[in-house]
């Protein structure tokens, strides 16, 4: 993964190693399909004529075969491409197509095909100089690996220095949306649901107000509104209601929006009254959403909401069975569940069946 710059070390000349690559190229193609490939007398022609950029645009259009080339010599194939295009003096233009070929699946290796391609892709992110702009599509490559490896961990200590890469590249608001985007993706799959939520977020704030109200806008939000009242420990939906785009919901989705204000400021007996109004097939179907986890998340904001109106700092255990309209033996059980959320403090006194 992404680390300090480090070089290559190939040694020959332009000429040799390119001759090298291509007749390699050939004896891959060969082999995958039993079909001819000229591609080092073509090259052989382009280096007479010392169009090396030329040469290198063959070499780049036929080396997605590295990826059916024995797994051993994946790497070193793929290395010393990286090593020729370094020595253009416009190697931009050659490594997004590189970077493409790493990101398909590497059929030579099932088993260890992601791993081969993350250490080229590495490779060339370290290589590139901190503020070349070619990293944020590097980066992005690296990002489409994961996701089809599900290796998140791989990635999450890279993650603490995206805010400094955004800034060497220069990275404008629409590229830093798609970034944030792929990474609450590959999270999402991984099952990191809190990791995906905060880049969800932020990819919400690179929406200027005057776009607000776009279909781009509200897609992101309803997407971040659904992860929120998902997420089982997500209670604070201010970082919501804060944005332009979901405040532009109200308009556009208000049955969204009004089931979002009711975890935002309202009752158990809200909720209820809300899936009366518009069914509980809004919950399940529409939004896609648990019933159940909704259920549970509102009763615990229920229970903080008494808690923190009540004037005499203690709730007999009756209040909150009747406010989160449970049994009575349950209220000692979510009085302790709101707790360890982190909503309300205190202790439990079952001689006077007063939460204090």
């Amino acid at each position: 993964m992404p680390g300090p710059s480090n070089t290559l070390l190939i040694e020959g000349t332009f000429e040799e190693l390119a001759d090298e690559l291509s007749h390699y190229l050939d004896e891959v193609k060969k082999k995958d399909s039993d079909s001819t490939s000229a591609i080092q007398t073509e090259i052989a022609q382009l280096l007479e004529q010392n169009q090396k950029d030329e040469v290198l645009k063959k070499l780049v259009t036929g080396s997605a075969a590295l990826n059916s080339a024995p797994e051993k010599e994946i790497i070193a194939a793929y290395n010393l491409l990286v090593h020729l295009v370094r020595q253009s003096p416009n190697p931009n233009i050659f490594l997004p197509k590189i970077c493409h070929n790493l990101s398909q699946p590497i059929t030579s290796s099932k088993s260890n095909g992601a791993g081969l391609a993350l250490s080229v892709l590495t490779t060339i992110f370290n290589i590139l100089p901190q503020e070349n702009d070619v990293r944020y599509h590097v980066f992005l490559a690296i990002l489409r690996v994961v996701r089809s490896s599900n290796s998140f961990e791989l990635l999450r200590p890279q993650l603490k220095s995206l805010d400094t890469w955004i800034a060497q590249w220069e990275t404008d608001e629409e590229d830093q949306r798609k970034l944030y985007l792929s990474i609450a993706d590959v999270a999402e799959e991984a099952g990191e649901a809190e990791q995906s939520y905060l880049y969800l977020l932020r990819a919400l704030r690179t929406i200027p107000t005057e776009e607000s109200s776009s279909s781009e806008a509200r897609q992101l939000s309803l997407r971040a509104l659904k992860a929120a009242l998902a997420h089982p420990t997500h209670f604070d939906f201010q970082d919501l209601t804060s944005l332009d785009s979901i405040q532009a919901l109200r308009k556009s989705d208000p049955v969204f929006f009004e089931l979002l204000d009711l975890f935002t400021a309202q009752t158990l007996d809200d909720y209820n009254d809300f899936k009366d109004e518009h069914g509980e097939d809004f919950i399940t179907s529409t939004a896609s959403l648990s019933d159940v986890q909704l259920t549970r998340k509102i009763r615990l904001l229920t229970l903080a909401s008494l808690a923190a109106s009540s004037s005499t700092r203690s709730i007999p255990y009756v209040q909150i069975t009747h406010a989160l309209q449970i049994p009575s033996e349950d209220a000692e059980m979510w009085v302790i569940d709101t707790i360890r959320a982190g909503l309300v403090e205190g202790k439990l006194s079952q001689l006077n069946q007063m939460f204090l």
